[in-house]
């Protein structure tokens, strides 16, 4: 019976262990960014990719991407004790060593560099790679930190998947690719705004200078709706490149005026429910128009 019992708490210890790691990979983050490489994947190839790429690529990212969010656990967990939202994360949890995040978010990036030099090309590895180091000591090191614009700048490491993908299955970089990463990287603020007027008190708490914390939730609220202008008129201007169609043109539209729609709202709101609102959508409006990127390189 004793032993019994043992291995019943083995079972869950070891459970228990396995879902803090997947918790320091951030699954949820990952998802979107894999959204995006495959969109690109599909348009560069004007097709269906090989399968032994996409697989690779998809397994590749994954892996990279979950090893910076594992080092951004490491590099915050000062913050993150502070923080409502992030205190019960496994590191001020106290459930994973500092040092076992660590070699875990290093291990998972050079087994992802690995496969993706030897398995899919050099480039793809060296973006991947890129992106990993611009997260952990640009974005969570110094600028998330030190400025208000710290997710202007640093959304450019979220914004490197699509060219991952263009270059997995390319071999290079044209304008279709850094239009993608344009849509990424203008899309990132508006995203995080949403969330940082949400959770503005915790980033206070922690001494994050986020822009509602610095500047406050009106100029955030147009700050929002200014790069979400900017970030709809990219994704209507991608339609003068070759190869993109009527497909795509109807879902931007139709996507970037529900979006547009929101950032308006809020403004006049200044609302936490809109905020919300606009939060959510955004996630929604990032899978959906990748989707349709890659159903216009299909059709």
């Amino acid at each position: 019976m004793a032993h019994s019992t043992s291995a019943i708490h083995a079972s869950h210890s070891l459970r228990a262990t396995i879902s803090d790691y997947i918790a320091l990979m951030k699954p949820k983050i990952i998802l979107l960014l894999l959204v995006t490489t495959l969109g690109a994947m599909f348009l560069a190839a004007q097709g269906v990719p090989p399968g032994s790429t996409i697989a690779l690529v998809l397994i590749g990212g994954t892996l990279a991407s979950g090893g910076a969010n594992a080092l951004n656990h490491y590099l915050d967990r000062d913050i993150d004790q502070m923080m409502g939202r992030t205190r019960r994360r496994p590191l001020p949890g106290g459930r994973v060593e500092p040092w076992q995040a660590l070699l875990f978010g290093i291990a998972l990036n050079a087994v992802a560099f690995a496969m993706l030099a030897t398995g899919v090309n050099v480039l793809s590895a060296v973006l991947t790679l890129s992106a990993t180091l611009f997260y952990v000591f640009i974005y969570t090191q110094w600028l998330k930190r030190s400025t208000t614009q710290n997710i202007v700048i640093g959304g450019a490491a979220g914004a490197i998947p699509p060219l991952v993908g263009w270059a997995a299955v390319t071999g290079g970089l044209s304008l279709h690719a850094w239009y993608l990463f344009a849509i990424v990287f203008f899309w990132t603020p508006p995203h995080f705004w949403a969330l940082a007027l949400m959770i503005k008190d915790d980033y206070e708490r922690a001494g994050v200078p986020m822009l509602p914390v610095v500047r406050g939730v009106k100029e955030t609220a147009w700050s929002i709706l200014l790069y979400s202008i900017t970030l709809i008129t990219i994704t209507v201007l991608f339609v003068a490149l070759d190869d993109i169609g009527p497909v795509y043109m109807t879902a931007a539209a139709i996507l970037g005026g529900i979006f547009l729609w929101l950032g308006i709202r809020l403004l006049r709101s200044l609302s936490l429910v809109d905020a919300k609102r606009l939060y959510l959508f955004s996630l929604l409006y990032l899978a959906l128009l990748f989707l349709f990127v890659g159903i216009e390189g299909s059709v």
